[in-house]
C-alpha cells in the first residue's frame, strides 16, 4: 500500500490543509488519517496528546474562534467525521504579515480533508450540514485557564462564514469574546527561517 499523502500550503504558509489517500476495494475504503512517521517526513512534527469530538446538531452552528494561550497553547489536526464544515484560522501573531487574515479549508466527511493550524491562531468552524461531527488532535490538554477566543463576526477579519448573523446558531460564551483590536499580545511571530 503505497502512502501519497498530499499537503496543500495555504496562502499562510504556516497553515496546511492535509489529504491522506485512500484505498478503495470491495469493502469499502480505508485510509490512514494520522500516521507520525509519514507526517514526521513531511516535517509536521508536533506531538498530539489528546483528541476532541464534537458533534453539531444543526447547519449554521458556528464553534469558535477559539485558541489557548502560552503555555498551553495548541497546535490542532481538524478534520470531519461527518458532514461538513467550513474550517477557518485567523493569524494572531503579532508583527506576522499575515496579522489579522485568515485562511479557510472546507472540510467533509466526502474529501477526508485536514486542517493543520498551529499555535497563534485563532480556530474556529461553521458547519454547512445537520448532525455534522468534527475530530481534533491537539498538542497541548485542554486548559480552562488559558482558554480565549475572538469574536466570530469582528468585521476587521472579513471573514464569509456563509450564513447570516441571525442564522448563526453559538454559544452565549463565544458571542462574548473580544475583537481583534482588544485581544491582548498573546503571540509574537517569530520568523522561522
Amino acid at each position: 500500500m503505497a502512502t501519497s499523502i498530499r499537503l496543500e500550503r495555504t496562502a499562510i504558509a504556516e497553515v496546511m490543509a492535509i489529504f491522506p489517500p485512500e484505498f478503495p476495494d470491495a469493502r469499502g475504503t480505508f485510509a490512514e488519517a494520522y500516521n507520525k512517521r509519514t507526517f514526521a517526513e513531511l516535517g509536521i512534527t508536533w506531538e498530539f496528546v489528546q483528541d476532541n469530538q464534537s458533534l453539531s446538531s444543526n447547519k449554521g452552528t458556528i464553534r469558535g474562534l477559539h485558541f489557548q494561550i502560552p503555555p498551553a497553547a495548541q497546535t490542532k489536526l481538524v478534520r470531519v467525521l461527518r458532514g461538513s464544515v467550513l474550517d477557518v484560522a485567523v493569524d494572531i501573531r503579532h508583527g506576522s504579515l499575515t496579522y489579522g487574515k485568515h485562511v479557510t479549508q472546507i472540510l467533509s466527511e466526502a474529501n477526508k480533508a485536514q486542517f493543520l493550524i498551529p499555535e497563534g491562531f485563532a480556530h474556529g468552524f461553521c458547519t454547512l450540514e445537520d448532525d455534522t461531527i468534527v475530530l481534533y488532535k491537539v498538542t497541548r490538554h485542554y486548559s480552562p485557564l488559558h482558554e480565549r477566543g475572538l469574536i466570530w463576526c469582528d468585521s476587521a477579519l472579513k471573514i464569509d462564514w456563509g450564513i447570516s448573523d441571525a442564522q448563526a446558531l453559538l454559544n452565549p460564551r463565544d458571542k462574548e469574546f473580544p475583537a481583534l483590536r482588544e485581544l491582548p499580545r498573546y503571540f509574537e511571530y517569530r520568523d522561522s527561517r
